[in-house]
């Protein structure tokens, strides 16, 4: 079964996480590189909707139990690879010559909200699923790429209380903060998503550029503060 696929409506690609929770692990990650390969490969394609077929979950971040069991097992050059490999689908969705929509359908936690936070837009179902970042409750602190990306995303404000309460919101809260475009009804959801980025008739390379120069500071922590961590596994803080 597949963990990530694609589908083409009109001139917007539809990017589907469909495995269930989406628990992010190397098969995610692969997967999701080549999904954006192929995207970029068909050149009749001016925005991307990225979302999951799950009726409760949008994404439930690092599948932990993975993770766990690599370091368990010091298999640790494969969290290190794993690591780089998230550090490039964000910076790939940051840089997307495209403009990138999450819909999210359900519960954003974790890495499942901070990849949404690497699109250049959001819209959230309202009836269903929280927007969460719950590190502070499990003693994962965020790499410095992700503070990074995820403050061009959301307010200052709000950032600092949802970093560090590790508070659940909702679409309607997300709304009121500017986060997302919109909350949206399940029904309605997907189109207005679609429509919103088919709105967007912007040749590749403006987009690109304005957003090589828009995110070029983004870029450099990522690339230069993060490995400071990933190198020697420094993911977790001891109570």
């Amino acid at each position: 079964m597949a963990v990530i696929e694609w589908k083409k409506e009109n001139n917007v690609a539809i990017v589907e996480m469909c495995n269930g929770p989406n628990r992010m692990n190397r098969i995610f990650a692969e997967s999701m590189n080549q999904c954006l390969d192929e995207v970029l490969e068909d050149a009749d394609i001016q925005a991307m909707v990225l979302t999951s077929t799950d009726e409760k979950n949008f994404s439930q971040g690092i599948d932990v139990e993975w993770l766990g069991g690599k370091l368990h097992t010091k298999e640790n050059q494969a969290v290190i690879s794993f690591m780089y490999e998230m550090n490039n689908i964000f910076k790939r969705l940051l840089l997307f010559p495209v403009p990138v929509i999450a819909a999210i359908n359900g519960h954003a936690y974790g890495n499942g909200a901070i990849i949404s936070c690497a699109c250049d837009f959001r819209f959230m179902r309202k009836d269903k699923g929280f927007f969460c970042f719950p590190e502070v409750d499990v003693s994962i602190p965020f790499l410095p790429g992700m503070i990074g990306f995820v403050r061009k995303a959301i307010p200052e404000y709000h950032f600092n209380q949802m970093l560090l309460s590790g508070q659940r919101m909702t679409a309607v809260d997300m709304e009121a903060a500017n986060v997302i475009v919109k909350a949206c009804d399940q029904e309605s959801l997907m189109p207005e998503a679609v429509a919103y980025a088919s709105s967007f008739a912007k040749k590749r390379g403006i987009f690109q550029e304005l957003k090589k120069r828009m995110h070029k500071e983004l870029i450099r922590i990522i690339d230069e503060e993060d490995p400071e961590y990933i190198d020697v596994l420094n993911l977790f803080v001891a109570d």
